[in-house]
């Protein structure tokens, strides 16, 4: 059969958004050093961008902004608002255009490939594991072992106290401590202790410095030597400041976290996007304004916009730049007001919460609070994306304060977090030697109220990584 061509008329939705909309819609869901990031490299590229490091400068008025070219532009809080069907709008849209394909087999083995080709560095668990494998051969002692190496934390520090092991192991106080002793001679040197002390007293005597300067003033004076009171400690071990000074600088150079060194995870440091501080009965929000650039338009250019002998090219790219410096402006200004609307109806409803602590966290969905701010769900949900409070009860993930309710038999709603504190709370309680089963939680969930199916427990139980009960009981 031959091949022919013909044309044909097809009528399809699709959603295009403006360069606008697309900067509006990452700026609200970008974190906040982001953000500053963004502006800053706006400021590089757009020449007509200037900083204020004293004052917030006010925005370009709009009769700077030539009217002929905001006649092609939708106004700002109309495209806006458009954010709020992005959603369901983003779904129809890749429907229509086909973005989704199916995954074959080819593509899960080449993910599992990869996946299986990512290498885990060893934890410092693993390594005093392996260790106590070689050195210990009696099967007893080994199983205390386990469980010692068990309750050290990532720093390198033993965290149960002696009561706690003995009454979890069941072994005696002496039989446990011997066991500690000869974990604390493992690699890396300070592991295993109980204390700062303890830990720097370990590696002093594995370098031969016992009874040594650096080990009395680790001993007696370690406060003082965290204040640099040399002169002090001097006086109350009646030896010379300079022999004092140098004993500190070698003591400087000990490991205060051993077991740092085998962290499999970075140092995130979080930069709150809100503050919330209580001032006498009232609280106040104030939003971290400081790590983002206050932008204005420079008046040099408005000014020589206006000169008659300016070039046409020239009018046209510093109008193309305010207009583009101006959106950055007001979608940093709308972020800001959004994030800030989202924060007071968050405060108003956990007040108590803020006041009292996390057991006091009341159910809220974004549905509510997108009510209450006149915004729609999906733009709550962007705008609390990575972002963070800081609140008189520590700092929170926005999101931390969004959760389902469970009804309790008063009719009293709780939150999910709510009742997985309850559980936590129940579970770090239990007998080691006999745990509470998902049963057992139910009934003492029942007894404050609290009816809920086997599987919801299950469910909560697994979110929080925490094992079933045949797996945390021991011998």
């Amino acid at each position: 059969m031959p091949q022919r061509f013909e044309m044909l008329q097809k009528q399809t939705q699709k959603l295009i958004l403006s360069p606008q909309m697309q900067q509006a819609i990452k700026m609200l869901q970008i974190p906040l050093m982001e953000l500053r990031a963004l502006a800053r490299q706006e400021m590089v590229t757009n020449p007509v961008l200037e900083e204020n490091l004293s004052e917030e400068a006010p925005l370009p008025e709009e009769s700077e902004t030539p009217s002929a070219e905001n006649e092609t532009e939708l106004d700002f809080r109309e495209e806006f608002d458009n954010l709020t069907k992005l959603d369901d709008e983003w779904r129809d849209y890749f429907n229509q255009s086909g973005g989704f394909r199916k995954i074959t087999q080819q593509d899960d083995e080449k993910r599992k490939f990869m996946l299986d080709s990512i290498s885990v560095g060893e934890s410092l668990q693993d390594h005093l594991l392996s260790q106590l494998g070689v050195i210990v051969t009696d099967p007893e002692k080994e199983k205390i072992g386990i469980t010692i190496i068990g309750n050290i934390d990532n720093n390198g520090y033993l965290r149960s106290s002696n009561e706690e092991l003995v009454r979890a192991i069941g072994k005696s106080p002496e039989e446990i401590e011997e066991i500690i002793h000869l974990i604390q001679t493992f690699d890396p040197v300070g592991v295993g202790a109980r204390d700062i002390e303890e830990c720097l007293l370990i590696q002093l005597d594995r370098l031969g410095k016992v009874n040594t300067l650096e080990s009395r003033i680790v001993t007696e004076c370690l406060d003082l030597m965290g204040e640099h009171k040399y002169e002090q400690i001097a006086d109350q071990l009646q030896v010379q400041a300079m022999d004092v000074k140098k004993a500190i600088t070698f003591i400087a150079t000990l490991d205060p976290k051993p077991g740092l060194m085998f962290s499999q995870e970075e140092s995130q440091y979080v930069v709150p996007d809100v503050f919330l501080e209580r001032r006498n009965s009232e609280y106040i929000i104030t939003l971290n304004d400081d790590k983002i650039p206050h932008l204005y338009i420079s008046s040099l250019y408005r000014t020589l916009m206006r000169k008659k002998d300016t070039p046409r090219e020239t009018i046209n790219y510093i109008k193309n730049k305010i207009r583009s410096g101006s959106w950055l402006i007001r979608n940093i200004t709308q972020r800001q007001q959004t994030i800030s609307k989202i924060a007071t109806a968050i405060v108003d409803v956990q007040r108590e919460f803020f006041d009292e602590g996390p057991s006091f966290l009341k159910p809220l969905t974004m549905q509510t609070v997108a009510n209450t701010v006149d915004l729609h769900e999906s733009t709550v949900s962007r705008a609390i994306a990575n972002k963070y409070m800081q609140t008189p009860q520590g700092t929170f993930q926005i999101k931390y304060f969004f959760s389902s309710g469970v009804k309790t038999v008063s009719g009293e709603s709780l939150s999910v977090n709510n009742v997985k504190d309850q559980i936590t709370a129940m579970v770090k309680e239990e007998s080691k030697q006999k745990p509470l089963s998902d049963q057992d939680i139910i009934a003492r969930l029942a007894q404050q109220g609290i009816r809920m199916a086997r599987r919801t427990v299950a469910k909560y139980r697994q979110e929080m990584n925490m094992p079933a009960s045949s797996v945390r009981k021991q011998k």
